[in-house]
């Protein structure tokens, strides 16, 4: 350690970056290690803290700039990244957006803020870490729309079952999908909803609300309406589809906000003499089999639309932790869990995966194929990764259209010849002998 405090090592010529910067964030203040060229083969060292506020990371970063910093990184520690990564961004600084699970320090050593700081420059400036992706602005206004509207619906669903739990404890069966409403906030469902919140009680009068084809579904509904709803009941029910209402408004205005962060996103293409209809990747998402307009939305805003960040579709599908994880030892070679990855972006495409399951398309057929020998769960998954990697493929090439292969391809490809090795082998193990002859 020099006059100065900071620390001088001599180093062999293994590093990979002169200078390097790693921030060890938190939510009120942060450390800061830097490790630049010294005399010779020296490196120095120098560790500091810093303010989270604004000010105070702008001096930050008017320090690593005059320093000639050639790369920042930081760990992904809550939210409290965010200032520094898009602060220092602003300034024109390289920023490295690392996983901690990469960066865990050695164990059985002292963990401070200082140490951690300190090994993160040096795995930095040694070329020992890959960045997340971090999107471009328009991508992460667009990502907080669509995470927005994700949460909300959740709370307007956790609004409408516990409604449903105001009609059961008052034995109203309204939502019973068999002689009562398919959808108890449709229309006809609606209606009755705010009858009897008004303190109307005559269930042949609640059920002439019925419309369309419920009205086949009127004596059932007397039945139905037939309970014991109170005043009580009445009150309870009035509080929810306000808040019900309320939370369906602001989904209304978010996904106004959504289509207009799209269009600025993903605009249509303009046409030539090759591809007169071109389709701009919003619309060319939602022709795959399961994916609506809310799940494109969704790998628009969590994935991008720049084909340079990943560079396959498996790369993609292992970012999203939708690929099983290969664990060998020995001669054992076996299948771990995928991992966390990103929820937002997985949990759309276990949706979208589920919803094409029941469909007569190749992706359907996968499903079912698969369900066979795996549990749902896995095939669930397996789709959903068929849909991301379809997906990666629309976002590289913009003239790209998804054409289903159809639910019979795997017939239609089918090896025939280990298909009968299979059964007879199985026969055989029965204790069968078996003679095959070609039939005519």
């Amino acid at each position: 350690m020099n006059e100065d405090g900071e620390v001088v090592e001599l180093f062999a010529d293994e590093e990979r970056l002169a200078r390097v910067a790693a921030i060890d964030v938190g939510k009120n203040s942060a450390m800061v290690c830097t490790r630049l060229p010294g005399r010779g083969s020296r490196r120095v060292q120098k560790t500091f803290p810093v303010g989270a506020t604004t000010a105070a990371i702008t001096e930050l970063a008017g320090q690593l700039v005059a320093q000639q910093v050639e790369l920042v990184v930081m760990e992904s520690t809550s939210d409290y990244w965010r200032p520094f990564f898009y602060l220092l961004e602003d300034q024109g600084l390289r920023c490295w957006l690392v996983n901690a699970r990469d960066v865990k320090n050695v164990p059985s050593r002292p963990k401070t803020d200082k140490l951690d700081a300190i090994w993160l420059a040096k795995l930095a400036e040694r070329g020992m870490l890959r960045p997340s992706f971090v999107p471009p602005p328009q991508i992460r206004q667009l990502r907080d729309f669509t995470r927005l509207r994700t949460t909300l619906v959740a709370e307007r669903t956790r609004h409408r079952n516990q409604i449903e739990k105001v009609l059961q404890d008052a034995c109203i069966k309204l939502s019973d999908k068999k002689d009562g409403a398919t959808d108890i906030f449709g229309v006809s469902g609606r209606a009755m909803l705010e009858a009897l919140a008004a303190g109307q009680r005559d269930p042949e009068t609640l059920a002439q609300l019925a419309r369309g084809r419920m009205r086949a579904k009127i004596p059932k509904l007397i039945q139905a309406l037939t309970g014991r709803f109170t005043d009580h009941h009445a009150d309870l029910i009035t509080t929810l589809l306000d808040l019900h209402d309320h939370v369906d408004t602001h989904i209304t205005t978010l996904d106004a906000k959504i289509a207009a962060a799209i269009a600025q996103i993903d605009p249509t293409p303009p046409p030539d003499n090759e591809h007169p209809h071109r389709m701009p990747l919003f619309a060319r998402l939602q022709e795959i089999p399961g994916v609506g307009p809310s799940c494109a939305q969704t790998i628009i805003a969590e994935v991008g639309v720049d084909p340079s960040v990943f560079p396959t579709g498996g790369h993609l599908a292992s970012w999203a932790k939708l690929t099983p994880r290969t664990i060998q030892s020995g001669a054992k070679n076996t299948h771990g869990p995928t991992g966390k990855g990103n929820g937002w972006l997985k949990g759309a495409l276990g949706q979208a995966a589920n919803n094409a399951s029941g469909t007569k398309t190749f992706l359907g057929a996968r499903f079912r194929r698969i369900v066979k020998h795996a549990p749902a769960k896995k095939a669930i998954i397996a789709v959903a990764r068929n849909i991301l990697e379809i997906a990666w493929i629309l976002i590289c090439d913009p003239d790209a259209r998804y054409q289903d292969l159809g639910p019979d391809w795997h017939q239609r490809h089918l090896n025939r010849n280990r298909k009968t090795r299979q059964a007879v082998r199985e026969l055989e193990h029965l204790g069968y002998t078996v003679t095959l002859t070609e039939a005519a």
